[in-house]
Formats: C-alpha cells, sequence, structure tokens
C-alpha cells in the first residue's frame, strides 16, 4: 500500500512540475493568429508546395515533402547559390491540412547566426467553418544575445509586414507580381 500511495505522489509531483517547466512565460516567441480567406487545404498547400510558395512567399525554392526534406526558399532565384535565401531549411513535421512545421535560418545581415544557428517555425490552420482558416504562425528557439534580439526583431517585421501579409493578399486578391509588387500596409500584422 505504502509503494502504492508513493507511486502516485510521484506521478502527481511529475504532473505538477512538468506541467510547470513546460510553460515558461520566458520563454522568446513570435506568433500571429489571424484569419486566411480559404480552406486549411488550400492554405497549407500554398505552405508545402512550390505552386504555392510562388503565389506568396518566394519566386521559387525547393520542397521534399517528408520529414528532414528540403524547404528552401529562393526571394531571389536567380543569384548564385548560397545567395538564393532560405537555401537549407528543413521540413521538420506535417500533418496534411493542419499542421506544418520547418527550421528556419537567418538574413545575411548576421552571418554568425546564418552560419551556425536555426529557430522553428511551426504554423496549425484551423477549419472557422465559413470557407476560412484560422492561422497560428509561431517561430520558436531564439537565443539571448545581441544577435539573437536583432533577428527576433527582423523576423517580426519580417513575418508581420511582408510575408504573412503576402499570404492574406493572395488569397483576398491573387498571387503576388514578383516584379510588381503590391501595397501591403492594410494587410500588416505589426505596427
Amino acid at each position: 500500500m505504502k509503494k502504492q500511495i508513493i507511486d502516485v505522489l510521484v506521478i502527481l509531483l511529475i504532473l505538477q512540475f512538468g506541467g510547470t517547466m513546460a510553460q515558461n512565460p520566458e520563454e522568446k516567441l513570435i506568433e500571429f493568429e489571424f484569419m486566411v480567406n480559404a480552406s486549411p487545404q488550400e492554405v497549407y498547400n500554398a505552405w508545402t508546395t512550390i505552386e504555392g510558395i510562388q503565389t506568396f512567399f518566394a519566386p521559387d525554392g525547393k520542397i521534399d515533402l517528408k520529414m528532414f526534406g528540403d524547404y528552401h526558399i529562393y526571394f531571389f532565384p536567380d543569384a548564385p547559390e548560397g545567395s538564393r535565401g532560405a537555401e537549407d531549411e528543413k521540413v521538420i513535421s506535417f500533418e496534411q491540412n493542419k499542421m506544418f512545421s520547418f527550421t528556419w535560418g537567418f538574413p545575411p545581415m548576421l552571418p554568425e547566426l546564418r552560419a551556425n544557428q536555426k529557430t522553428v517555425v511551426t504554423i496549425r490552420f484551423f477549419e472557422t467553418g465559413d470557407g476560412k482558416t484560422k492561422l497560428i504562425f509561431r517561430q520558436t528557439g531564439w537565443g539571448e544575445s545581441e544577435d539573437w534580439q536583432k533577428g527576433y526583431n527582423y523576423f517580426v517585421s519580417a513575418w508581420g509586414k511582408s510575408v504573412l501579409p503576402k499570404l492574406i493578399y493572395y488569397f483576398e486578391v491573387g498571387p503576388i507580381d514578383w516584379n510588381d509588387l503590391p501595397d501591403l500596409s492594410k494587410y500588416y500584422l505589426v505596427e
């Protein structure tokens, strides 16, 4: 009987403290939650296919939708290899029409982080019942140095004023014309 009580107490302690540790309020996170005027399948396909990324994310890329498959986003497809954009990102996990995650590196302005570090982007797609999708975007895995903070600030703006507004624009207006970028200010997710 004593052993059973001790086992129950150990389980309760693990549940109590395990749950507390998993909810660290100091963990740095970029998060956006917004509506997209399309079904989860359409939005998921926009993120997980070459044809999809070309409509809002970048003019070209390479996607191999499998664990650790390539998720290369070519912002400058005609540039020399190594200068085209996010050329060494990887798919981490996916669940069709529900979730997609991938590694995400840093811009050239932060060469040490670009060469040696990655963050993780996780996107979740929720059916709203009215033909729209609630999208939750999270970027995690941040360090604490000054360069990490510069990267964090850069991506708050890059995601909130460029990439994600282009996604919204695509489903409301049409694909991005990479030779004549639209004014996205009405779609910004940050000030």
